[in-house]
């Protein structure tokens, strides 16, 4: 089973478990403390307090979004409708973000 560390707030993170989606992954989510130094349990399943991080079993950890999109390039073949998928997350956004957003 993949993990997937990461927090809410994380661009890199919203963009790595939408991507996931979007290739048809089962993963498991392990949120991650806002602070650096309360990452414990990061720091002894992944060696280090980056995030996203994608744990695969048998692999090292994939740091960060590049490494992980790299990973899922190379190893994980697009299923039909991934890029459909895109398209309707990207307007669903756009129309929150127009509509029920109260951002400044």
């Amino acid at each position: 089973m993949l993990e997937l560390w990461q927090t809410e707030w994380c661009p890199a993170s919203r963009r790595v478990r939408q991507r996931l989606t979007e290739l048809g992954l089962d993963y498991l989510v392990r949120q991650v403390p806002v602070e650096r130094a309360d990452r414990v349990l990061l720091r002894e399943h992944t060696g280090g307090e980056t995030i996203p991080v994608l744990v695969v079993p048998g692999r090292a950890p994939f740091v960060g979004e590049d490494a992980i999109a790299a990973y899922l390039d190379a190893c994980v073949p697009v299923p039909v409708g991934a890029v459909e998928h895109r398209v309707k997350a990207e307007k669903a956004r756009r129309r929150w973000l127009e509509e029920e957003c109260r951002c400044p």
